[in-house]
Formats: structure tokens, C-alpha cells, sequence
């Protein structure tokens, strides 16, 4: 049987300035964002990943104090590209460090506006094998042209 985390609860204290930071900044796709009188929720998904960040007023949620969340971690092909674009869509990025030379071993790290903090590891491997093929992403709402199924003969 197969286990697979898809969602992460991140506790936040303002639902729409967590959304333009992670979706403006940070680059996250917004799958959804919904508002009704008992609840506003959204998730978002790191480009590229199977788990998504969930942010909003369920009880899960207000059970932690917004910021306590620390170490998320993000892996990206090249850790200078993804810091400089960091950097220049206005987020404070932590200097790169290399524990080990071996892939896998470079990390800078950033923290959201509430102070739960994200660690980004580098792992060159990612850019020849992404771990979501690029033809098997798909988001809600995606407008991508759906493959017709195949004829029976």
C-alpha cells in the first residue's frame, strides 16, 4: 500500500497576505482558495511537487500558533537560481551553505511573513529526473488539453 503526504498544514495568521506571499512570491500555484461563512482555506502547490501547503481556519489549523512550523523543505535543481529569484521577487534568503559537496548537500533557507521557516536543499538530479514527469502534472483548473483515450479495436 502505498503512503503518500500531499498536504501540509502551514498555520498562518493572515489568509490573504499568506496567499500573495506564497503564490507572488515564493512562486506556489494557488489550487484552490475557498471562502465560505464558516471557514477560508487555500492550497498551494510547489511547482513540480505531489504535496501542497494547506493555509486557513480549520481547527487543525488554530491549533498552532501562526510561525511554529520550522524546517519545511523545498528541493530545487540549482539552490543559486532558486535563491537569486527569491531574492528578487523581495525575499529575505538566507546565504547558501554546503554541509557536503556531494548533491544533496546545499541549502539556504527563508522564512514567511508569520516565521515558519523553509529550508531548500539542492539536488542537481532533479533537473535531468524531475520527481513529478513533466507530462504527468496536472492542477485543478489547469487548462491543459486532456489526451483522448485510446480505441479499443
Amino acid at each position: 500500500m502505498d503512503w503518500t503526504l500531499e498536504v501540509v498544514i502551514v498555520p498562518v495568521a493572515d489568509l490573504d497576505r499568506s496567499i500573495a506571499f506564497y503564490r507572488d512570491q515564493v512562486g506556489f500555484d494557488l489550487d484552490h482558495d475557498t471562502r465560505t461563512e464558516q471557514v477560508h482555506i487555500a492550497q498551494l502547490t510547489p511547482r513540480g511537487s505531489g504535496c501542497s501547503i494547506v493555509i486557513g481556519n480549520l481547527p487543525a489549523q488554530n491549533e498552532m500558533a501562526p510561525g511554529s512550523l520550522r524546517g519545511l523543505q523545498l528541493v530545487v535543481a540549482d539552490a543559486e537560481a532558486a535563491r537569486a529569484e527569491l531574492i528578487e521577487r523581495g525575499i529575505d534568503a538566507s546565504p547558501i551553505t554546503v554541509f557536503d559537496e556531494r548533491d544533496g548537500g546545499t541549502f539556504f533557507g527563508f522564512s514567511d511573513p508569520d516565521g515558519n521557516t523553509w529550508a531548500v536543499q539542492q539536488l542537481k538530479a532533479r533537473a535531468a529526473r524531475p520527481l513529478i514527469p513533466l507530462d504527468a502534472r496536472q492542477r485543478f483548473g489547469a487548462e491543459q488539453e486532456q489526451p483522448e483515450p485510446a480505441q479499443q479495436p
